[in-house]
This record gives structure tokens, C-alpha cells and sequence, in this order.
């Protein structure tokens, strides 16, 4: 009798676990065959105008004010460079999509379909604050497209599979899990990533990723680490990706909706002096005159609590959803304000006309920074600055612009240096790395290793001994 009751209670309990598992697949390959020949290799060229040194073997000493001065009557040399990216097929007549950053400045496109068939493309419209592109390729001919999945279902630990091109190899197919939703990694303005240890690697971006039933959830997108995929990549969620590709096909543009406010974290400590019931929300720091939020009567301490019908737990996800939303609708918005939850009606504007956007789309020069411990100055390394040395897209860091006599990092480093790492941490702002450098500084070993890209873009490691 006993054992039958242990029996029964072991079922009680089995059944439910297994009901909520999915078996692993056998194998991809029927998956993968169905959807190669709508995944495409991308190539572009584009020609870089640099200028050879007037004075062949001799060069001034790092930091000499000459150095740049003599650079301007160098002759002007052209040379073509290539980069590679993935895409995929979303119509017959040949729409394909992929990142900003692999078409980005290109002068031709070529797009191999299905491994062997090469056409020429042109772009319908591209959009960099969300990084993606659509493409019209230059034929007649039918294509085999995939179509979107709903990228909201996605959960985490879904088998994925990724296919694209990575190093130029083609046709390569990645299998691994979702690992994470709603990631922010600070490539974007606007950043909802899904992550994935599906191997993604250079030459993967633009490419698809797709969930078990080949539709596709994500846009490839980024990875972490230069040296090859570590298991951390991350993907456009196709939710977000598709208003863009949408507005892209049919306008040539985006067309994102626009509060007209700045906002900030709520902190622990400002939901308790407003009296709100947990730090949420979004708080309104400034609002921009004459915008849809003035209008409709919005003021700075006002904390956003809802928008649309949809709830704003974090301030990061407030921007996506005004973005996705269509310009010109009328949206409640629910407001903390004076300890009390009150309402507002707005109609909201256009981003991409505002005033707002013409001001922060101006490219502002960067800003040199003295790092006094080290003796040296810094400026955050810029957009031009990754195009005109031809960097990866991706890439982070500080360049050194100028270096004092008596600096630490006089006999190591030259002037032009890019500062990628600080004690095997990737540096994305002046602020990290003088975090890092402090916490050398309070050390007692008081040695710092940087990770560079020395004035000929080679990376090197480099130990700096400080005083």
C-alpha cells in the first residue's frame, strides 16, 4: 500500500514537469535546408582617401604639431576597401534586409543568393538609430522569402538557429539557445536585443535568426569580444525591427513618434520622496518647448508611468515604445505627479523633424579630456574616426591625442593610440576608464594592462607601471 503510494506521487508530480519540456531536436538539417536559399552573403566596396607622407623615411616624433600639419600636403591616395555581412529574402521580387552597418557608405553591393548567383543591389532605405537596412536586388527573378515570427513569444532557453556569413565562409548554420531578453549594450539609441549563444562571429551581421518553426525572431546584430564568438551575441527582436523595415519599404525613411521630453532613471530614493509605491517609471527632466509633452501640459518631475496602455517599469523602455508608435495618434499617458497618478492626452509628433533630432543628429567634434594620473589627453573615439582608420563598426575605446614628456606611457604608447581595454575591460566612455585607473591607483600592485590598437590599427597588450 505504501509503495503504491509513493508511486502515485512520483506520477502526480512527473506528469506536470514533462509537460512544460520540449524534446532536443534530433538534428537541424531539414530546417536548415528549407531556409538557405533565402539567407544571402553581402559584399561592398568603398573607396578611403588617405595621404602619403610628404617626407618618405623620416617621421616626427609622436605628438609634434608638425605630425598633422604635414599629413594635409601628403599626396591623396585612393584605395578600395571590402566588408562582408549576411541578410535574408522577405519578398519574391527580391527585398532583402540586413544591418545599416554593413551597407553603411558603400558604393557597390553585391549579394550572393543561395551560394552561387551574384546580384547587384541597391538600398530602398536604411536606418541607423535601429541598424537596419532594406536592399532591392537588380534582377527579375523570383525569390524564396522566409517571413517573421512573433519575437514577444521568443522565451529564454527556445532553441534558435543562426545562418550568415561569417569571415566570408557563407552558408553557415549556428545552433544554440535564447539567453537573455531585453538587453541593452549601449550600440543604439534604441536597444531591445535579444542574446544568444548561438555562435555569431564578424561577417554574421544582418543575418537572420530563426526559431523552430523557420520563421525568423531576430536580426544578427553584434557580439561581444573581437577574437571570435564567446557565446554572447545579440539580435534585433523582429517585433521592432519589422515597424522599421515596414516604414522603410514604404517611405524610405522611418517615421518614429516624439513625446518632446528628456527623462532618467527613478531611483530608489526618488520614489520614496514622491511617495510611489517602488522606483518605476520614467521622470521627466526636461521638456522641450512647443512639443507634443508641453503642449499637452507635461512637466519636468513628472514621472510617466504608462503610455499608451502600456506599463513603464524602466526608463529604457519608454523610448521604444513612443518610437514604434504612429505619428500623429493620440495616446493617454498616465503621470505621477504631487504624490498622485493623474492623466494626460497626447498627440505625438514626428522624431525625425523635431528639433530635437536635427540638434543631436549635428555631429559634434569630440571633446579632448586630460587624464592627470597618466599624463596624456583622450577623446571618446568617434563614428569618423572608426570610418576613417576602417575599423570594425563596433568598436569602442579612447584616442590618445596627446602624451607629456614625463607620462608613464611615454616609452610605450604613441600619440593616435586607441585604448580599447583597461584591466581586460572594455572601455566605452572617459568615465570607465578613469573608474579602472582609480581602482589601480587604491591597489597595491599598481600596474595597469591596456589593450591598444597602436597607431597602424594593430592591437597589442600593454603593462604600464604607475608611479
Amino acid at each position: 500500500m505504501i509503495k503504491r503510494l509513493i508511486f502515485t506521487f512520483i506520477l502526480i508530480f512527473a506528469f506536470p514537469l514533462n509537460s512544460f519540456s520540449k524534446s532536443v531536436p534530433e538534428s537541424f538539417a531539414d530546417l536548415a535546408e528549407k531556409l538557405m536559399p533565402s539567407v544571402v552573403n553581402i559584399s561592398t566596396t568603398q573607396t578611403v582617401v588617405t595621404r602619403s607622407n610628404p617626407f618618405p623615411g623620416f617621421q616626427f616624433p609622436p605628438g609634434s604639431p608638425f605630425e598633422d600639419m604635414f599629413k594635409e600636403f601628403g599626396t591623396p591616395q585612393e584605395r578600395q576597401t571590402s566588408a562582408l555581412g549576411s541578410g535574408f529574402i522577405i519578398d519574391a521580387k527580391g527585398l532583402v534586409v540586413t544591418n545599416n552597418h554593413v551597407i553603411q557608405d558603400a558604393e557597390d553591393i553585391i549579394v550572393r543568393v543561395n551560394g552561387d548567383k551574384e546580384y547587384e543591389a541597391k538600398v530602398i532605405g536604411a536606418d541607423p538609430l535601429s541598424d537596419i537596412a532594406v536592399l532591392q536586388l537588380q534582377t527579375n527573378e523570383k525569390f524564396t522569402p522566409v517571413k517573421f515570427g512573433d519575437s514577444d513569444k521568443a522565451r529564454i532557453g527556445d532553441w534558435v538557429i543562426a545562418i550568415g556569413n561569417p569571415f566570408g565562409l557563407g552558408g553557415t548554420v549556428t545552433s544554440g539557445i535564447i539567453s537573455a531578453r531585453n538587453r541593452s549594450i549601449g550600440l543604439s539609441r534604441y536597444e531591445d536585443y535579444i542574446q544568444t549563444d548561438a555562435s555569431i562571429n564578424s561577417g554574421n551581421s544582418g543575418g537572420p535568426l530563426f526559431d523552430m518553426n523557420g520563421d525568423v525572431i531576430g536580426i544578427n546584430t553584434a557580439i561581444l569580444g573581437r577574437s571570435g564568438s564567446i557565446g554572447i551575441g545579440f539580435s534585433i527582436p523582429a517585433n521592432s525591427a519589422k515597424i522599421v523595415i515596414d516604414q522603410l519599404i514604404k517611405f524610405g525613411e522611418t517615421k518614429r513618434g516624439w513625446l518632446g521630453v528628456r527623462i532618467q532613471d527613478v531611483t530608489k530614493e526618488i520614489a520614496e520622496v514622491e511617495k510611489l509605491d517602488k522606483a518605476r517609471g520614467a521622470l521627466v527632466a526636461s521638456v522641450a518647448e512647443n512639443s507634443p509633452s508641453d503642449k499637452a501640459g507635461v512637466k519636468a518631475g513628472d514621472i510617466i508611468l504608462e503610455f499608451d496602455g502600456e506599463q513603464i517599469q524602466q526608463m529604457k523602455e519608454l523610448p521604444i515604445i513612443v518610437a514604434r508608435t504612429e505619428v500623429g495618434k493620440k495616446v493617454k499617458v498616465k503621470i505621477w505627479r504631487d504624490k498622485k497618478e493623474i492623466e494626460k492626452t497626447i498627440t505625438l509628433g514626428r522624431l525625425e523633424t523635431s528639433e530635437d533630432f536635427k540638434v543631436a543628429d549635428q555631429k559634434q567634434p569630440s571633446k579632448e579630456t586630460e587624464i592627470k594620473e597618466l599624463k596624456i589627453f583622450v577623446k571618446k573615439l568617434s563614428k569618423e574616426d572608426i570610418q576613417s582608420r576602417n575599423l570594425p563598426n563596433q568598436t569602442t575605446g579612447l584616442i590618445i591625442t596627446k602624451i607629456e614628456k614625463d607620462s608613464p606611457l611615454a616609452n610605450s604608447i604613441e600619440v593616435n593610440s586607441i585604448i580599447l581595454e583597461a584591466q581586460k575591460k572594455k572601455i566605452r566612455s572617459i568615465n570607465d576608464f578613469t573608474q579602472i585607473l582609480k581602482q589601480v591607483l587604491n591597489s597595491n600592485q599598481k600596474t595597469i594592462l591596456l589593450v591598444i590598437y597602436n597607431s597602424q590599427n594593430q592591437r597589442r597588450y600593454i603593462g604600464i607601471k604607475l608611479d
